[in-house]
Parts: structure tokens; sequence; C-alpha cells
């Protein structure tokens, strides 16, 4: 038999079959579009989602006759996916890419409350998260909050079309408003963030193993599958992609090399001390939290660099890069090119990228090389940022196909590294936590270590690894002297009336 799974991801939807091994037997994509209609929004319409999923399932199972056991789904997180009280969208979902909310964020920054929240949950809000996006609907859109009776995720909008119930995974709730100790929401994150009167629209928080319900019969229709079968909300894109990479047990961490730089190590207990940054994520069980950096600033680095120094893509820019020595022969490149700033493992929504110690002698391929030592060493600051200390870090995501660039995190983080064998990594998460939640396998750990394949590994030199360790002290440095100045944000020009 079969299982099916889907990840929804922002850009791309997925269907992916696996059989009894873990093996991936078929992929079918479809492709998404993100709406902005206004400079710094980011929207989907949330019927062309659900159509996108029918269109990959239907397609994976074209020709297939080994029987589906279930029906396992992970998707993207955080977001503002409301819908009224017939399960319908009041408007587009607000992804967790918008930044609307960006002036409400800095506010809340000056007056402590974004710091008093991680002090309850480990959690730093971004623009992109619920409560940031329902403070801004109150304001400038009151009349879509009236109208709705849900706030859902990504994934409880799935779970909803699925089987017709409204609900959310304890990971899509942990940022900005679980309570870890107790599995439900904090009145007090609320009341810091000024939605008590607003608590009506959060979903009910489910525990793990009661994320399993029937596929229902209108839903059964349109996918082409059996009405009652197994469907299992998994936790949402990067808790799955832990687990689809085997990142179960506390000291492991996972990092993946995508659109944004997502570092996570998994924990036991809470741990509010210390710069507020990142997010803490309930992971499995009662005691293991993922604590989890997603940077703003990831693979558009890379997309940026090769088209700066006129590459046809990232796979050119790495090659023209280890031409050069670690280093890039003294020159030091701070990534921060969103215009978004940075959120992970800092929160500062000024921060801006630079070179350091160019001169005349540099050439394009120390550019490149510091390009990737630069975001190496943001894979280290999220690492230090999770005040746990790793024993190993696995790769995924696209940049994970490059050895030299899993070679040279090896080095920049001074732990081994590994990449998965698996391509559809978060799809293997939603794999893993089906058969859990469902019985098939006995818990996480047995089934990370059953179904979970490395391809290959590599040790950090220990010369190269005390070289970037040196390195990365002096690139702190010039980020603090970069953050104390404000970033130094140049004058841009503006032409006058004509």
């Amino acid at each position: 038999m079969s299982v099916l799974t889907i990840d929804a991801g922002t850009t791309v939807i997925k269907a992916v079959l696996f059989d009894d091994q873990g093996h991936e037997t078929a992929v079918s994509r479809v492709t998404t579009d993100v709406l902005r209609p206004h400079p710094g929004w980011a929207e989907q319409d949330m019927d062309a989602v659900w159509h996108a999923v029918v269109r990959t399932v239907r397609d994976v199972l074209t020709g297939r006759t080994d029987p589906v056991r279930l029906l396992s789904f992970t998707a993207q997180g955080d977001g503002a996916w409301l819908v009224d009280d017939r399960g319908r969208p009041t408007g587009p979902a607000l992804l967790w890419s918008d930044g609307r909310a960006a002036d409400l964020l800095t506010a809340w920054q000056r007056d402590g409350i974004l710091d008093a929240a991680f002090r309850r949950n480990a959690s730093l809000t971004c623009a992109g998260m619920p409560n940031a996006l329902i403070a801004w609907l109150a304001t400038h859109d009151p009349d879509r909050l009236a109208r709705s009776a849900t706030c859902l995720t990504a994934a409880g909008w799935l779970y909803l079309r699925l089987t017709g119930i409204r609900a959310a995974d304890a990971s899509d709730a942990s940022a900005p408003f679980l309570d870890h100790t107790t599995g439900d929401y904090d009145p007090a994150v609320l009341d810091l963030f000024g939605l008590t009167g607003h608590a009506r629209l959060l979903p009910t928080v489910l525990p793990e193993d009661r994320c399993v319900a029937d596929l229902t019969p209108a839903a059964a229709g349109q996918l082409g599958l059996p009405a009652g079968l197994p469907v299992v909300m998994a936790p949402y894109d990067i808790a799955a992609t832990a687990r689809g990479t085997g990142t179960v047990n506390p000291g492991q961490a996972c990092s993946i090399l995508g659109t944004t730089l997502c570092t996570e190590i998994v924990r036991t207990g809470l741990d509010t001390t210390g710069e507020p940054a990142g997010i803490t994520i309930a992971h499995h069980g009662p005691d293991h939290l993922l604590r989890a950096f997603p940077t703003l600033n990831g693979a558009e680095v890379l997309t940026w660099a090769a088209r700066l120094l006129h590459l046809p893509g990232p796979p050119d820019l790495a090659r023209l890069a280890f031409r050069s020595e670690p280093g890039a022969r003294g020159l030091t490149f701070l990534p921060y090119l969103s215009p978004a700033g940075e959120r992970a493992p800092f929160l500062d929504p000024g921060a801006r990228g630079t070179f350091w110690g160019l001169t005349l002698d540099h050439t394009p391929a120390d550019l490149a090389r510091a390009v990737f030592d630069g975001l190496s060493l943001v894979l280290r600051d999220c690492l230090d940022a999770a005040r746990t200390d790793a024993t190993e870090l696995r790769l995924c995501g696209g940049g994970a196909n490059s050895d030299a660039w899993c070679a040279l995190i090896a080095d920049a983080t001074g732990l081994p590294t590994a990449r998965s064998a698996d391509t559809e990594i978060g799809a293997k998460g939603a794999f893993l936590t089906g058969l859990v939640r469902t019985g098939a396998a006995r818990d996480l750990h047995h089934a990370a270590d059953t179904y979970v394949r490395i391809s290959r590994r590599w040790q950090p030199d220990p010369a190269r690894a005390a070289f970037y360790a040196d390195l990365h002290q002096d690139a702190r440095t010039w980020r603090t002297l970069a953050r104390t100045a404000g970033w130094r944000a140049p004058t841009t020009w503006r032409p006058g009336p004509a």
C-alpha cells in the first residue's frame, strides 16, 4: 500500500507517494501565484490553493493501482487564512511573507511588547504572523474581521476542506500564542498584543493524537480517493522538514538551504532567556521543542549574486566561488539583502547587507566565495542563538545539492553535516507523522530510524574550522558596528518636479 502526502508550499504544491519502505514512488508539482496588490503585501487565493492540491493529487494517482492507506499533509506556516461561519474565505489569504504590519511590529518592538511575549513562549513575532495581521486588519479592515469566524493557517484551511474540521496543529499554534506548558493559547500573550477581543477567531488546538480525521465524501469525490480515508494534519512545513531529515532527538539540528535559511534544533524545555530571536515550535511529545530561525535572506541572495556577476544561476555561482580560498582573501559579506531587513537570528527591519574589506585586488571568485561564506556564518549565528549544543547538522533544500557548500557549512559551523537521500523532505516528514498518528509506527524516533536515509556526510576540517571560528567573530564585530550605526543606508535620489 502507498501513503499519499501533500506539501503545500507558498509557490509550489506537491503531492508525493511513498511505498511501504518509505521510498518516493511518484511526485506531482503545481505552481501557485503569490499576489502582491500593494508593495510589501503577499496574498493567495485560497480556493486556487485548494484546486492546486486537487490537481496534484489527481495527477500523482493517475494510473496507480496500489491502494492508498492514508493521506498526510504539511503546508506553509503563519499568515491569516480567514473563513466565515460557512467555511468560505472572506478574502485572500494573508501570507507569512506579508509585510503590511511592519510599522506595527516596529511599535511593538519599541514598546517592549515583543520582548515580553518572547519571555512567555520563546517566540519572536514577525510581520507575517497571525497576531500582527489580525491587529492590522482590526485597524484597516475591521469589516473583514467582523465577517470572519476563524483565522486558520494554510494547513488549517486544507484540513477544513479535507475533513470539515476547523483546527490547528500545535506547531502552527506555537507562534505567537501557544502556552507550551498547557498546549493551549496563552491569554496573557493575547492581552499583550491587544487581541483578547479577537480570541474567538483562533481555532481549537489539537493534540497530536487527535490530528487525524476521515476524508469527507465531498473532498473524496474531488480528489479521486475513497471517503473515510484517514487524513493526518502534520506539523507545518519547517517542522515537518525537520522530521523528514530525522531531526527528532535533542541536540540534532537541520538547516533548510532554500528561499530562507531555516536552521532548527531540538531541545528539551523552554528557554526564554537571551536576546529574543527565532521561534519555538511544539515538535513531538510534551518535552521536545524545536527552536527555529527562519531568516529572510537565503537562496535569493545567491540568485542576486549570480545575476550581479552575469552567471546563469546559483550552481554556476558555486563553481566560481570555490575557486577562491576560505575567507575570500580578506573579503567579508553581511548577507542582509531583503528589503524587509532580517528576522533571525535577530530582528531588525533596517538590516542591510554589505561587503567589508573590498579592494581592487578582489576577483569575481572572491565576491562569490564571500557570499557563500557569509550565508554559512549566518547558520552558525542561528545555532549560537539557539543556546543548545548541537551534535550534527542535517542539510536539505536546493542549496544542499552543492557538495562544496555542504563541506563549507561543516567547516563554518564546526559540526558534522549530512545530506538527506530524499528529495521531498517536507513530504517525508508528513509521511513519518502519518505513520505515527495512525499507529503504523511506534513513535517518531522509531519511524525516523527506520525510514530516514542519509546520502552523504562531511566532517569539519580542524584547520578550516578554527579559521572560520575567528572569521565568525570578525563578522559579528562588523555586524555590531553596522547595527550601532543604524546600517547607514545612503539617501536615495528622487527626481524633482518636471
